[in-house]
């Protein structure tokens, strides 16, 4: 039994200890801080186009509330027509919620503009550019551009080291 246990704490020790490395590499915790930001900064987003922009959207299309916006596709336990999704799902009604879609689209648009314009386009400009290869070299020759892969020089046909 004894060495049992002793296998038992060295296999435990072996794989906390291997764990922790796991955890504590760069990638692993970098990945993490991306996630919670991510999350965080998707509340916020949510926020924006829930309680800033849809509201006056709305109301520039007739005092509609996106949110509330839906298809009932099957009737509850009280019948309808029902004032809001709250009231249809109160009901026990089955409902298409297109309304909830278009804030998430808006969201996600939102988020993808932002990542793009703050995140993506400085990074492209940090990086330095690559510059083509050329396309011709001169004949030490005859002083002529010819292709970069020619053997021999089209113009004065003397053959071309590589």
């Amino acid at each position: 039994m004894k060495t049992l246990d002793g296998a038992k704490k060295v296999l435990q020790s072996s794989m906390l200890t291997d764990f922790k490395a796991f955890i504590m590499r760069g990638n692993v915790v970098d990945m993490a801080v991306g996630i919670v930001i991510g999350a965080a900064f998707g509340a916020i987003v949510s926020s924006v186009v829930k309680d800033v922009m849809m509201p006056p959207i709305g109301m520039v299309l007739g005092n509609i509330d996106f949110s509330d916006l839906c298809i009932v596709i099957k009737e509850g336990a009280t019948p309808g027509p029902y004032s809001s999704l709250a009231a249809a799902q109160a009901a026990g009604a089955v409902t298409l919620n297109y309304g909830l879609f278009i804030n998430t689209l808006i969201n996600f648009l939102i988020i993808a503009v932002v990542v793009f314009f703050l995140i993506v386009r400085p990074l492209a400009r940090l990086q330095p550019k690559k510059e083509a290869a050329p396309a011709t070299k001169d004949c030490p020759y005859c002083a002529t551009a010819i292709s970069i892969k020619a053997v021999r020089c089209p113009n004065c046909t003397s053959e071309l080291s590589s």
